[in-house]
């Protein structure tokens, strides 16, 4: 499983992460990258037409009703809910598509990437090692260069 070292720098450690940290942040994604029942059972009643980004930040607050960490503030569970929503982002985005259009959410592969996760998620089919890697390439340029049109100039 490969998750991109620009995850710790969002997470604000001082320097990139060794191989070592790299491995646990990849474990601490995999394991939380499951969104509970009651919030996909939420998102089953969003209208059909309904913004997206609306439906994301609506599920992304609900998932603070199910977080057993919710109200403490330390920098430690702060931590971790950072680790859960970049993990969990993804499974929204997917069931949301997947509902929208009358399917049902696939739940997320143990041990895979957060871009091979979201591709099976919303097609229901292991994807290409090419599409994995397009993706993930993407979701690192999105986080250090935000997409912006100079980009890909």
């Amino acid at each position: 499983m490969r998750h991109s070292k620009r995850s710790f720098i969002c997470f604000g450690t001082a320097s990139p992460p060794n191989r070592s940290e790299l491995e646990q942040l990849s474990k601490e994604l995999s394991a939380a990258v499951a969104v509970s029942a009651q919030v996909i059972d939420q998102i089953k009643l969003y209208p059909k037409d309904v913004n997206s980004m609306a439906a994301l930040r609506t599920a992304v607050s609900s998932l603070a009703l199910y977080d057993a960490e919710a109200n403490d503030m330390s920098q430690e569970a702060n931590l971790r809910k950072a680790i859960k929503l970049q993990a969990q982002s993804p499974t929204i985005v997917a069931a949301f598509a997947r509902i929208r259009e009358g399917k049902e959410p696939i739940a997320p592969k143990a041990g895979a990437s957060i871009a091979e996760n979201f591709l099976y998620m919303l097609t229901g089919k292991r994807p290409e090692k090419i599409a994995i890697e397009a993706l993930d390439k993407a979701l690192v340029l999105h986080a250090d260069h935000e997409l912006n049109a100079s980009t890909f100039a």
